[in-house]
């Protein structure tokens, strides 16, 4: 009796073990309900919204629903014209809440039972929610974009756009393409923002004179954790336009820019940090003068990796769409001053040059982010009718002078007005500014100050303006143009060319 009790008691725990349990704790032997094919869509990116999902398969009929991870929703089983349910068509309408998020969820089907042993479940499906579509990106510059053949060394270039992706797996982050005839390179890629990539061109790529295509490559996103089906991702990212680097065969060697945006660059003096650390200079990419910030790395530990970076750029990294130059750097390196041209650095910028403060975030520390400042500015919000050139910043960066200049009325009563083109603009009015920018001043409302009493109406003499020169304690500001010079203690207006002024706020 005993033996024939223990062999009942193992036929029981073997049929429950073939059992086992749903998802629901209903413990069955089969699923008995409907059988499910297929669904579409089959995946969705997290983020985008409601969608109607379908479900195929059979036999579905009246009272059936769609359950999403146990939940049951409300159903719509389509019917032929006599109102037959189809049987193999079910439609429920998935929530934004419940795609909100990337995952996995369960998609299964639950039809009335029909006698003892039916559980009216289908078989599950999975349903991959995908992390958001990653943006396609844009490549808006290379620097340097050009270079002398046959380099000893690999060549660090860094590359300026939007919507790159940095990721520690390398096959989900941006990358950088390089094409040389039939040729592609995939570079070693160093650090990633959103705006910038650092890469290395291997020397051998750079060994005979010619053209290469560069261009970033993103790759879409990722499947969602825990996905074993149809694991293809959200997709999105591409690629971008190519942009051409030009290997030259001697130097100079300037890339494809215009030989007279590359001579007028040429003539500019670079600015330079107190330490020697950082540079800011003028280079032409893509047709325009654009600025650029050099980290030398001079002074400082191991471990850091000269890195070169573009100023003249809007808040998404889009680079000038016009000439910059004449940056000028305080002591420390973290703001650079520089006049442009360019009208899609700062939302509603003036037309004409105009003074822009870059605050790089040099040296202080990833919390900071990078942005631009319009300087050129009086109390109405724009020094209305002007140009603004040849910046100088105090070595704090707060305070920054500058030359406006409006071009010239005619002196003949009878004589039309004519509008003096940008090129010529030296033969009008200029006058010296300085504005504040209150950088570092607690209750500090920011002004401009014009430090010239007087305009003067120039006499189109033709040769090159002089920006004003402000000291570093941001005291004293001169212009000169001429063969003499003429010391003030108050802000007077010597002539056309030659201001020496106390910019002290006491004068």
């Amino acid at each position: 009796m005993m033996r024939s009790w223990a062999a009942l008691a193992v036929a029981v725990a073997a049929v429950l073990a073939v059992a086992g349990c749903n998802d629901y704790g209903n413990t069955f032997q089969n699923n008995t309900g409907a059988t499910i094919t297929s669904v579409s869509p089959s995946q969705w990116d997290a983020g985008d919204g409601s969608f109607t999902l379908t479900v195929f398969g059979g036999t579905f009929v009246k009272g059936t629903v769609i359950q999403w991870n146990g939940k049951s929703l409300t159903t719509i089983l389509p019917t032929d014209s006599l109102g037959n349910i189809l049987g193999n068509i079910a439609t429920a309408t998935i929530t934004a809440d419940l795609v909100a998020k990337p995952g996995v969820a369960s998609i299964i089907t639950l039809s009335p039972a029909t006698g003892a042993g039916n559980n009216g479940l289908s078989n599950p499906l999975s349903f991959n929610i995908n992390p958001p579509r990653n943006p396609p990106p844009t490549l808006s510059g290379v620097s340097p974009n050009a270079a002398v053949a046959g380099p000893a060394t690999p060549l660090s270039i860094t590359l300026t756009g939007t919507n790159f992706i940095s990721n520690s797996d390398p096959t989900l982050a941006s990358q950088v393409n390089w094409a040389s005839g039939a040729t592609t390179t995939k570079l070693a890629v160093g650090n990633i923002t959103s705006t910038q990539i650092q890469a290395t061109v291997p020397a051998a790529l750079l060994a005979t004179a010619g053209t290469a295509n560069v261009w970033v490559f993103s790759p879409g996103s990722p499947p969602p954790p825990g996905c074993t089906v149809l694991c293809t991702g959200g997709g999105g990212g591409g690629s971008t336009a190519q942009l051409t680097f030009t290997i030259c065969a001697t130097a100079p060697c300037v890339g494809a820019a215009p030989a007279s945006a590359a001579a007028a660059v040429a003539e500019e003096t670079p600015a330079v940090s107190l330490d020697g650390r950082y540079v800011s200079y003028t280079a032409v990419q893509n047709e325009h003068a654009q600025i650029f910030l050099r980290d030398t790395c001079e002074g400082t530990a191991s471990g850091c990796i000269p890195r070169t970076t573009l100023l003249s750029v809007t808040a998404d990294g889009t680079a000038a769409n016009d000439e910059s130059h004449a940056p000028s750097m305080s002591s420390d390196g973290r703001y650079v001053a520089f006049s442009s041209a360019a009208t899609n650095l700062v939302e509603n910028a003036p037309a004409g040059r105009q003074i822009y403060l870059r605050d790089t975030c040099a040296g202080a520390g990833d919390s900071c982010k990078a942005s631009t400042t319009l300087v050129s500015l009086d109390s109405n919000g724009a020094l209305l009718g002007t140009e603004s050139i040849l910046p100088s910043v105090s070595s704090s960066g707060r305070f920054v002078a500058f030359l406006a200049i409006t071009p010239s009325h005619s002196s003949s009563p009878a004589s039309a007005p004519t509008k003096t083109p940008a090129s010529s603009v030296n033969s009008g009015f200029r006058q010296v500014f300085i504005r504040d920018t209150c950088l570092g001043a607690a209750n500090c409302t920011p002004k401009t100050m014009r430090i010239s009493l007087q305009p003067g109406d120039g006499a189109g003499s033709g040769a090159k303006p002089a920006g004003p020169a402000l000291s570093g304690d941001s005291n004293h500001v001169a212009i000169v143009g001429g063969d003499t010079a003429t010391l003030f203690k108050r802000s007077v207006a010597v002539d056309d060319r030659i201001f020496l002024a106390v910019a002290n706020q006491q004068h």
